[in-house]
């Protein structure tokens, strides 16, 4: 198998089982260029594993000229740019709470594209040490069905005109993963925050199955629940799967939340917030997608291939087979010890100087329940969905759906053509890459991800009056198929920098190829004597 990865993701990946050939740009020549965007089409429906790449990033401090400072309608004050003397303000078109930093520094910053980098300063989370109070966060359960108890957390519940924002996790983790949007965004908005069943704090409050008197079991084994030889009644045929996590979110949506909402969701919950956007699109104002997973689920899907889903002896459901016991027994104690959590956490979080000890000590958590090792097997071996990434995606194309597309670039699972895949099936739909940023963008920079957020929700509830993040009106008019700009804000006193390239609509692969070139060309010329 082999695609395409652009910048410093540009390489040739070639797979033959657990290998791969990786060759370098170096040794593409004219002939194989033409069939590169082929390439991504072809394989671009099936899940590739990718190598691990630990990046290692430290945010620079450097002080940036000020010219001009555009100060957007409805901002904070920030300390950053306290003690800037002849500082000329004028309302930034679209009203995003920002400050554009322009001067010299915006004609000469270039990205790696040959892009024009603007700076633009934006508001940081909210401090509390400072006297800035975050949203309330609050957390309930609610009762789907009986023992089916969903763990939910929300904010802003007093924003009573505002629109309602579900966050949905990715696998292993849960509600707890979006603090920084519960705090930051529910003083705008009604947000919501979920746990999937079988996952987090909606881990089933009993065993699923219970084992007769006659059968031995060990000690340590009748600690481990879904290992009894019965399943109880109202565990008869539950399955962790993606059709019960997007039934248990539209279900959610309705009695819970009571109207349509915007819905984000990373990793997996990115596949769930489009396959229920797909099968539910009149209860959806919006769907983004942060490192959305293209794939989940390993065992075919009985109704779209009965007859292959007739040879796997179990799929899923409780009790979990002998045979399956062992293996979970096995695999479980090896992916639940406490350093390899914190190695995973090492490959996906790009900035490694982000104190990740919260998310660390709640995956930990959840790991010690006594249902965690049963439901983890469920959910490996749950069916596919009845729909494809794919198909979800052209569903939700076919009754415009709006999608935002938001991906860290040194994500080591979720490669940034995966989002550049979307984006080609779904042109119209803005495509923000955040570097540096791994597989959790919306944690490691929250403050970034909540920026384009409140931005992308303003120009919709606007129908477009309001622009784009990252855009204004002249740049809504371009014919620009990219541009880059650098994204300031203030962190505990520091501050940080990341780089957003947004692609549009004129967007294509070929033109991402032939700019790296240019710009590559460019900088050959500036070399040479």
């Amino acid at each position: 198998m082999g695609f395409l990865l652009f910048n410093d993701f540009l390489t040739i990946h070639e797979f033959s089982g657990y290998g791969f050939f990786q060759a370098s740009l170096a040794k593409l020549n004219d002939t194989c260029l033409p069939e590169l965007e082929s390439k991504v089409s072809k394989y671009g429906s099936h899940l590739l594993q990718f190598p691990s790449r630990l990046v290692q990033f430290t945010s620079g401090s450097h002080q940036p000229f000020l010219k001009n400072v555009y100060h957007g309608k409805g901002s904070r004050p920030f300390k950053a740019l306290e003690g800037v003397n002849n500082v000329d303000s004028k309302v930034l078109s679209g009203n995003y709470d920002s400050y554009v930093i322009g001067g010299e520094d915006e004609v000469g910053g270039m990205s790696k594209s040959g892009d024009s980098v603007t700076k633009i300063l934006i508001p940081g989370l909210p401090d509390e040490s400072n006297g800035e109070c975050g949203a309330q966060i609050s957390s309930c359960f609610w009762e789907w069905k009986p023992k089916f108890n969903v763990h939910y957390e929300k904010s802003g519940s007093e924003n009573l005109n505002s629109p309602p924002v579900l966050f949905l996790p990715g696998f292993g983790v849960g509600s707890f993963h979006y603090e920084n949007q519960l705090k930051d965004l529910g003083r705008d908005y009604r947000v919501w925050a979920i746990d999937f069943l079988g996952q987090g704090m909606s881990l089933p409050s009993e065993d699923p199955t219970s084992s007769s008197k006659e059968q031995g079991v060990t000690e340590g084994k009748d600690s481990l629940w879904g290992f009894g030889d019965k399943t109880e009644p109202w565990a008869t045929g539950l399955v962790y799967s993606i059709d019960l996590w997007q039934d248990q979110v539209r279900h959610f949506v309705e009695e819970v939340i009571g109207e349509p909402v915007y819905i984000v969701g990373n990793s997996l919950g990115g596949f769930v917030a489009l396959y229920f956007a797909a099968c539910n699109p009149q209860l959806v104002k919006g769907v983004t997608l942060l490192n959305a997973t293209p794939f989940w689920g390993f065992s075919p899907n009985p109704i779209r291939s009965p007859r292959l889903a007739r040879i796997f002896s179990w799929s899923g459901t409780f009790p979990l087979p002998e045979n399956v016991r062992k293996l979970t027994e096995f695999v479980w104690q090896k992916i639940s010890d406490p350093e390899s959590i914190a190695d995973v956490l090492r490959q996906v979080y790009a900035d490694h100087s982000i104190n990740v000890d919260k998310v660390f000590s709640r995956i930990l958590e959840t790991t010690q329940h006594p249902a965690a090792a049963a439901s983890f097997a469920s959910i490996m071996l749950a069916p596919q969905g009845e729909m494809s990434f794919r198909e979800a995606l052209s569903r939700c194309h076919m009754n415009n759906v709006p999608i935002c597309l938001v991906y860290g670039k040194e994500d080591p699972w979720v490669k940034p053509i995966w989002g550049l895949q979307v984006k080609k099936q779904v042109p119209e739909a803005p495509y923000y890459q955040i570097s540096p940023a791994g597989h959790c963008p919306h944690d490691e920079v929250p403050e970034v991800v909540n920026y384009l957020l409140r931005g992308w929700i303003k120009n919709l509830e606007s129908k477009g009056a309001v622009a784009l993040p990252l855009l204004d009106d002249l740049e809504m008019e371009s014919t620009q198929s990219s541009i880059s700009k650098d994204l300031e804000f203030v962190r505990e006193g520091s501050k940080k920098s990341v780089m957003v390239r947004f692609l549009g609509s004129k967007f294509s692969l070929w033109n991402l190829i032939t700019s790296y070139f240019k710009s590559r060309s460019g900088k050959l010329e500036t070399k040479s004597p």
